[in-house]
This record gives C-alpha cells, structure tokens and sequence, in this order.
C-alpha cells in the first residue's frame, strides 16, 4: 500500500518491470500512466509522472503536487483524503517520447493517430490501494461508537 499526504509532492516505487508488456521497444521507450481514483467520491485524476526512473524490477514515480491536477506534467492534488485506488497502464512511443497534448494518451481509452511520436496504451500492468493523509487538520469525518448507559448503542462524530 502507497502512503501519502494530502499537499504534498509523492515519491513511490512501483513493480512495473515483471509485467512489462511491450517488450519490442527498449526501457526509454516506455512511459507508465497513472490512475488515481477517490474511494470516497469516486473522483478521477490520470497523470504521468515528473520522473520516471525504470530499474531491473519497478520503477521510481514523483508526482508534484498542485491545486490543480495536470495528466502531462504530473501534477496531483489527493483531496478529499483517505482511501485511493490507483493503476498503472504502460504506455510505448516507437520514436520520441513525448508527454504532450496529442502525443500522449490521456487515459487509458484514448486512442492516439498511428505515428512515431504518439504513444500507444499497451494495458494495465500494476493495481493497488493508497492511504492519503491529511497534512493539517482533520478533514476526514471520524466516527466511535460509544455505548449510554442505557444499553443502547449511539453513533457520534468528531471529536
């Protein structure tokens, strides 16, 4: 499981390397879409990452943080926090990489025109579950159960 903080940068390694599925274009032809979606609220952020370093079994992702999300520059924002879902979907350039509008898939259905600079979504190689805390406060609803006196069992909130 990822462990992160609301407004803050994200570092994480992921084993993306065993599940390689384009095994005709070398390493630095390969860049890893990322799918982050909100437990909670369902909401849904897709990003590449602003370095991507591919090791013998996993790569290395940095995400930066920013108020407003942006697929091509990494940029995320996990609000509200709490539980995330993220997959990560390799995708492969046969020329240039180029993490552009219209060189690169912005989720995992685009489909790009045929060319050496347009990336081709290959499939999801990775899955798993992220824990985002929050930086200050306590933005998330707590809820304890406490029992009265009476027996009867009441719900309460916060604190």
């Amino acid at each position: 499981m990822i462990q992160a903080i609301t407004e803050t940068n994200l570092t994480t390694y992921l084993q993306t390397e065993d599940n390689r599925i384009d095994t005709s274009v070398g390493s630095d032809k390969i860049r890893h879409l990322v799918k982050f979606t909100n437990d909670m609220d369902k909401s849904v952020q897709y990003a590449y990452s602003t370095v991507h370093l591919i090791y013998d079994r996993y790569t290395k992702f940095v995400f930066d943080y920013n108020a407003t999300p942006d697929v091509y520059t990494g940029k995320v924002n996990f609000i509200p926090s709490g539980f995330w879902k993220y997959e990560v979907y390799e995708v492969s350039w046969t020329g240039a990489v180029a993490i552009s509008a219209g060189n690169a898939p912005i989720n995992e259905n685009d489909i790009l025109p045929v060319g050496p600079t347009h990336g081709v979504v290959q499939g999801l190689i990775t899955k798993g579950k992220m824990y985002v805390a929050d930086k200050a406060g306590t933005a998330q609803v707590q809820y304890t159960q406490r029992q009265e006196p009476s027996g009867t069992n009441y719900i309460y909130y916060g604190q």
